[in-house]
């Protein structure tokens, strides 16, 4: 039994259940015991591998998309280049490496990464010391100052807290974890909701399990509001789905393998599917332009993926080549990362619509 699973058990004995939401945030951010507050979970040694771990081309392709966009909203000075959970500070090195490229770009830059774990602040620090210009750590999205921005997550929606409904014979109910009749953690309904008006869901069955990402709804409104006041683009990188439905999606990872959620709290990454079409209409609500979702494959592969492996490859020892082209076929194939995962922007009124979700601009969520 892990130190965390001790005090929900004893939490729960006292209290009673506790909603799903509550136990994701104790699990990854608890201060003592949370999974984000351990260590470094990333790469072959960690419990999961994201893009920018896989290839270089992911954060140079990202990094182009972003200079393009800074160039776009007019470059400001004093742009805030910002990422939402940049783990080892991979995806940054690379984007910052493109941004290198261009003097009047980098001398109008201030980086600024919101992490809450000190252990990969550490490791983020290391892999942007050769960045000459202005870096700052932040805990909170909400403690970022307000000014153009150009803001980056990959894979920093999926772990925010979810709320899950049951339907049953009595209605809607919220789910909770307490205590099973065989004393272990189980998920429980919670009592009915009194105002089942107020959660909108599709035509649920006996049973049915309906997710509410209201967290990332929540941070991604915030994001619309400071689009809306000052001029900037924000891209998102995930897996998820475009219109709500019925469906349990909570996950738990561990050395590179799924795991019950409920399973030694703390030690596992607990993660949920995006609903990008709730992501959608948060921001617009807000004032703020949004697009997508659109296939990793079809938003890296139009910006020209193909053709940075070309030229990796050409350069790369014999020995390497099958190598990056595996890399590349990671990122953009159908049965890899390709078609799970899913680009979504959000941008200040009145900018260009930003590439390449042109292609989609008139056809709503894009494909």
């Amino acid at each position: 039994m892990t130190p965390l699973e001790a005090r929900l058990r004893a939490d729960i004995a006292t209290n009673g259940p506790i909603p799903v939401p509550r136990y994701m945030e104790l699990c990854l951010t608890d201060p003592a015991h949370g999974y984000y507050m351990r260590g470094d979970p990333i790469g072959a040694g960690g419990d999961f591998v994201t893009a920018p771990e896989v290839s270089q081309m992911f954060g140079e392709i990202i990094g182009a998309w972003l200079m393009t966009m800074f160039f776009a909203m007019g470059s400001h000075p004093g742009t805030r280049l910002v990422e939402l959970g940049p783990g080892r500070g991979t995806l940054m090195a690379d984007i910052l490496r493109v941004f290198a490229l261009r003097e009047d770009a980098t001398s109008a830059l201030e980086v600024v990464m919101v992490e809450a774990s000190p252990a990969l602040r550490e490791k983020q620090a290391a892999s942007l010391a050769s960045w000459p210009g202005r870096k700052t750590w932040i805990g909170r999205l909400e403690d970022l100052p307000p000014g153009p921005m150009l803001l980056v997550g990959n894979e920093f929606l999926d772990a925010l807290p979810i709320r899950q409904f049951v339907k049953m014979e009595t209605g809607l109910h919220e789910r909770g974890i307490g205590l099973g009749s065989d004393d272990a953690l189980a998920f429980l309904p919670l009592s009915p909701i009194v105002h089942p008006d107020e959660i909108v869901t599709p035509p649920l069955n006996h049973g049915d399990i309906f997710e509410r990402g209201e967290a990332a709804c929540a941070a991604v409104r915030n994001i619309a509001r400071r689009l809306g006041n000052r001029p900037g683009y924000a891209l998102f990188i995930d897996y998820g789905y475009d219109a709500p439905g019925a469906g349990d999606t909570l996950q738990a990872v561990h050395d590179h393998k799924t795991t019950d959620p409920l399973s030694e709290p703390g030690l596992n990454d607990l993660t949920s599917h995006v609903c990008f079409g709730a992501l959608r209409e948060a921001a617009r609500m807000m004032g703020a332009e949004a697009l997508g979702p659109m296939s990793q494959a079809a938003f890296l592969s139009q910006l020209g993926i193909s053709l940075r492996a070309d030229a990796l490859i050409k350069d790369a020892p014999t020995g390497r080549r099958a190598g990056i082209e595996a890399d590349l076929a990671r990122l953009v194939s159908p049965d890899q990362m390709g078609a799970l995962f899913k680009a979504m922007t959000i941008w200040s009124p009145g900018l260009p619509v930003p590439p390449p979700f042109q292609e989609t601009s008139t056809m709503g969520a894009g494909t």
